[in-house]
């Protein structure tokens, strides 16, 4: 080979090296961009809160999911360890779970002022909902939205629970529907 195909060869080749080079470098994104992407996918992530149910003795009883919708929070309530029947369920006041009556919870989220039950022609309470079913092994699932509630607002600076009550609610009666003691109780938590 002479010596001008041979300048020519090398710097072909270096050429050639550096064009690979720069195509198969990949920019790292900048400390700001990545806290800026973290940022935008936390702000587009609904909210959501959780909540362990246990019952007086400690025993555990179930999970509850709480998420924002667009019309109000979804509730997804998964038992365990109940009674079968009808159980009166509702969100309450505060986040305290003291046994054995959990009285420690308040009464039920009301911030509307409204009177209690589903069926009540005068309003209804943001913490009430459909009576969970609990089938004959103790389990029981309900999906339900408290139609129009903020989670922000649930979980003020006092928190709030979810009770599971021992009987049905009859829908109605001011305060709590007649749904008896207050037999499970998960205080949320935001997640």
């Amino acid at each position: 080979m002479t010596l001008p195909h041979q300048f020519f060869t090398v710097s072909a080749l270096a050429c050639s090296l550096a064009l690979a080079a720069c195509g198969n470098e990949t920019p790292e994104p900048a400390p700001q961009e990545e806290a800026d992407r973290a940022y935008m996918s936390a702000e587009t992530a609904p909210a959501m809160a959780t909540a362990m149910l246990k019952t007086a003795d400690g025993a555990d009883a179930g999970m509850v999911t709480a998420t924002q919708g667009d019309d109000g929070i979804k509730l997804t309530i998964s038992a365990s360890g109940m009674s079968a029947g009808e159980h009166g369920i509702h969100v309450h006041t505060t986040g305290k779970c003291e046994g054995p009556s959990f009285e420690s919870a308040g009464g039920h989220w009301n911030p509307m002022g409204a009177k209690h039950g589903l069926s009540n022609p005068q309003g209804q309470h943001h913490g009430d909902m459909p009576n969970l079913v609990v089938a004959s092994d103790g389990s029981g699932k309900m999906d339900t939205v408290l139609s129009e509630a903020q989670l922000d607002e649930m979980l003020d600076a006092d928190g709030a629970a979810l009770v599971v009550h021992a009987k049905a609610d009859d829908q109605i009666t001011d305060p709590s529907g007649d749904s008896g003691d207050r037999v499970a109780c998960g205080v949320f938590a935001r997640s």
